[in-house]
């Protein structure tokens, strides 16, 4: 009779956090890239989608490497950054 009480009481004072995946977090991980790769083939068709050119990455690459050299005199570690 006791056992019964505390697996009582452990049930009552454990709150429940797991959560049940919906949606596209439920789906397999193929799935979801084959959903993403028709969504991205779609914005480019219809002419949504941006595409860099070379002077825009450049540019994009100049600011990373200035952040990352700014970092490391600032003794911060953005490795992890991307």
């Amino acid at each position: 009779m006791d056992s019964q009480i505390n697996s009582q009481d452990n049930e009552k004072s454990t709150p429940v956090t797991k959560k049940s995946l919906r949606g596209f977090a439920a789906m397999d991980p193929q799935r979801q890239r084959e959903i993403a790769s028709l969504g991205g083939r779609a914005a480019h068709q219809s002419g949504h989608a941006h595409e860099f050119t070379s002077e825009e990455a450049r540019a994009a690459g100049k600011k990373r490497h200035a952040t990352r050299a700014s970092a490391a005199e600032a003794g911060s570690d953005t490795s992890h950054a991307a």
